[in-house]
């Protein structure tokens, strides 16, 4: 539609199923790119990418014409395919069932960006459990804590 103009920023983080440590820092990188090849074919902008051994944060300039549920979906499966076919865990890699999305202000995108750049820094302080509560309280989601993401008190170990 002519004279349409649209700036949606949103952050989608996710886990690594049972929150296994498996993402290694060997092949992390590798990983996203590959995921940043995904949102870009997808018409998104990848504003920023990084996470932990047990979970990722990826921040896009998002695209109306596509459901996030379906660019979700698309990241998970393809990203799994692509770390068996690469044999890049010896483990049975998947990531959990749900995720995050959480929208911003063109105004708060070098927060946001920052915040993911420190992720390493942050979670010396904050395991990813008090960070996902922190942002459901933030946003004011409510939430079912059966359908929560599996929380161990263990901290992720880096590999």
């Amino acid at each position: 539609m002519a004279n349409t103009n649209i700036d949606i920023n949103i952050q989608l983080v996710f886990a690594v199923k049972n929150r296994d440590s498996l993402i290694g820092k060997a092949w992390r990188d590798q990983l996203y790119q590959y995921i940043t090849g995904i949102v870009q074919q997808n018409n998104h902008k990848m504003l920023r990418i990084n996470g932990m051994s047990d979970h990722i944060h990826i921040f896009i300039g998002y695209n109306v014409n596509q459901l996030i549920p379906n660019l979700v979906e698309e990241i998970k499966t393809s990203s799994n395919k692509y770390i068996k076919d690469n044999k890049l865990t010896p483990f049975k890699f998947s990531w959990q069932t749900g995720y995050g999305a959480f929208s911003y202000s063109h105004s708060d995108r070098d927060k946001v960006i920052n915040y993911i750049i420190n992720q390493q820094e942050h979670h010396r302080r904050k395991s990813f459990e008090e960070e996902y509560m922190g942002f459901l309280r933030e946003f004011e989601i409510e939430f079912k804590a059966p359908y929560l993401f599996d929380f161990i008190d263990l901290p992720p170990v880096e590999i």
